[in-house]
């Protein structure tokens, strides 16, 4: 039998864990002397431990550690848990970059309040026929719309070249409101008409006799600054919006996001 020094050596865990295992129940000494209260263990214990450290890390509480080593858990099992665990820890960090993300986004919006572009231009634009996939997200905040979109265009673009269509101009994304949240739009124009084989939709897009028009430049987690300042002077100069707006991808590409340029259009009316 081993101290309990020295099991916690071979364990690569602390004496004083191992006290706590003790006392609620989770890993008792094989032997405990009766005259020093000394605790010792046996090798075969160190699978129960591996098994527990293993579940603790995997983020379970002891209370649900207790349960599942008391189901004598295979490896395979411990495997599968495992696997498990990673996708839901790894989508954890998609989420928090996201959310960091769309804080700094916020951050430079405020510090730009105030400061008014001059490079907004009213002007109409042509009905137009595109490709479109769309998904639906919970709310328009970034952290939100950035995980649906993104995969989007990637998918359409493979279904176009398979399809052995050619697109006719820069994508498009528009949003539209919904019960389950917001559906976002994610197309690009084509010039074939619609057919029940594509594996994609076809939309008409329609004419928009006046829009204020912004251009972004930059990465699109930065964008609301640009479209905030797009809202105030659509105020500011006796307009008021109708609610229906759209990006358009003007530059945009894999290489340096500082170079993407993006063309914000927000229909409007007089106020």
């Amino acid at each position: 039998m081993f101290s309990i020094g020295d099991f916690a050596r071979i364990g690569r865990v602390s004496i004083r864990m191992l006290r706590h295992y003790d006392t609620v129940g989770l890993l008792r000494p094989a032997w405990v002397d009766p005259a020093t209260g000394y605790r010792y263990y046996q090798a075969a214990q160190l699978s129960r431990l591996n098994r527990l450290i293993a579940l603790k890390d995997l983020g379970f509480t002891l209370q649900q550690v207790a349960g599942v080593l008391d189901d004598k858990l295979s490896v395979d099992e411990l495997h599968g848990m495992l696997r498990l665990r990673q996708a839901e820890l790894e989508a954890q960090v998609v989420r928090d970059r996201a959310r960091l993300a769309g804080v700094l986004a916020r951050i430079r919006t405020i510090e730009r309040e105030g400061v008014m572009p001059a490079d907004i231009v009213v002007k109409s634009v042509p009905a137009i026929r595109v490709a479109e996939l769309s998904g639906v997200a919970e709310s328009y905040e970034f952290e939100h719309i950035s995980p649906v979109i993104q995969p989007l265009y990637p998918e359409l673009m493979s279904r176009l070249e398979k399809a052995g269509i050619t697109l006719t101009g820069p994508g498009i994304a528009y949003y539209e409101l919904v019960p389950e949240g917001v559906r976002v739009h994610a197309s690009v124009p084509v010039n074939v008409d619609p057919s029940d084989t594509h594996d994609f939709t076809i939309v008409d897009l329609p004419a928009i006799d006046k829009v204020a028009t912004l251009l972004h430049h930059g990465p699109m987690d930065d964008v609301d600054s640009s479209v905030q300042q797009l809202a105030r002077w659509i105020e500011e100069n006796g307009y008021r919006s109708v609610g229906f707006t759209r990006e358009v991808y003007l530059e945009y590409g894999m290489g340096d996001p500082s170079t993407w340029v993006t063309e914000l259009q927000e229909a409007i009316l007089p106020a």
